[in-house]
């Protein structure tokens, strides 16, 4: 049976991982500077990682969410301590898309609404009301609910609020910062005017932190940088490290009832175990204050290189931008220098999202290897 084509292939197979790096099955060593999307936030095979995966499937590995799963509010509990946000209820799911997908079924629900509000460059996932809220024509069906959506520019507050006052809006979702869009974040001002709006019109605000979130940019949710509290907070990516898990956090103003939402592999055992592990060593490492100090690091050593014209992001979200396309730059930095990188919609920008994990010392070996392949 062939296998569907997802995404363009490069012929490399990993077969193993530690740390900040790959293994191909010829023993071949690879940098990871992209993280698998960046999901990968405590590193490849971390130790405790793999010792409370194991220990938990021992034990149980599944049963469904008609019965009491303990780990679930243990999870909850230290997503809350680390987080530091409050004052929100958790429904687990399984990723990003179906993260926000029920955000905005929920944000429907709340105020009997329908319509939804965007902005240019988003990308919110790939299943039906998540891709109608995404900026990417070339990946929406003909069945999808693109006419309950406005796309607005960003830092545009009259232009929102325009939409607003129609009084058919449920909610106003947003990227801080914009993974596919460029690594493109807004003004504080922009943020703080979308919260108030929100609250003026009794608009459900979502802030998708499915790649932001997570500790990736030295925060533990991007939008903390800007002083706001979303009504709803998505999140995926980085919360399993490599195992499927998502969720949404949702504010104890919204009306959320009892059946509204479900799933049946959302929150499983499996997955809240490699969820707690994950928050224990992001504790235990201090991998937020990594995040932010490494950043410092980059910055300084990519002012270093005449060739990057701007660094977007901050912590271990970031973009680097050339003059011209990168596609032919991140074949040579793969097969010449084994050193994995991403992409956005921004063709002339390498996207790069390792493990927070990462030290100093890895990115003095990429900046040697980007010299060179430059």
């Amino acid at each position: 049976m062939k296998l569907f084509d997802v995404y363009p292939l490069y012929d490399i197979t990993p077969v193993k991982g530690e740390g900040v790096y790959v293994y191909d099955e010829n023993g071949k060593k690879y940098l990871d500077l992209y993280g698998g999307h960046a999901v990968i936030s405590i590193g490849h095979s971390h130790p405790s990682y793999v010792k409370a995966i194991s220990e938990q499937v021992q034990k149980l590995g599944f049963y469904s969410n008609s019965i009491v799963n303990p780990l679930q509010q243990e999870l909850a509990n230290k997503l809350e301590k680390i987080s530091g946000v409050q004052g929100y209820e958790l429904f687990l799911c399984n990723s990003g898309a179906e993260a926000n997908e029920n955000a905005l079924k929920l944000a429907s629900f709340h105020t009997g609404k329908s319509r939804v509000i965007y902005f240019e460059k988003a990308f919110h996932g790939r299943t039906s009301a998540a891709v109608a809220v995404t900026d990417n024509e070339s990946i929406k069906a003909p069945l999808n609910l693109q006419h309950n959506t406005a796309r607005l520019p960003s830092e545009d507050l009259l232009k929102l609020e325009a939409e607003l006052k129609k009084g058919d809006v449920a909610a106003v979702i947003f990227e801080v910062i914009q993974g596919v869009g460029g690594l493109e974040e807004a003004s504080s001002d922009f943020y703080r005017g979308i919260a108030e709006l929100c609250r003026k019109y009794g608009v459900v605000s979502i802030a998708d932190e499915v790649q932001a979130g997570y500790g990736r940019t030295g925060d533990f949710f991007a939008f903390q940088k800007h002083g706001i509290h979303p009504d709803i907070i998505s999140l995926a990516k980085g919360m399993g490290n490599g195992f499927p898990i998502g969720g949404i956090l949702i504010d104890e103003a919204i009306k959320a009832k009892s059946g509204m939402l479900g799933t049946t592999f959302g929150g499983n055992h499996l997955a809240c175990a490699a969820a707690i592990s994950v928050l224990d060593v992001m504790e235990k490492e201090n991998l937020l204050a990594n995040a932010a100090s490494v950043f410092q690091y980059v910055k300084k050593k990519a002012a270093q290189i005449p060739e990057i014209k701007n660094l977007k992001g901050r912590g271990l979200m970031l973009g680097l931008e050339f003059e011209h396309e990168i596609t032919s730059l991140r074949k040579k930095l793969l097969f010449d220098h084994q050193v994995f990188t991403g992409a956005s919609s921004n063709k002339k920008q390498l996207r790069i999202l390792p493990p927070l994990t990462i030290k100093e010392k890895h990115f003095d070996l990429f900046f040697e290897a980007l010299q060179s392949a430059l």
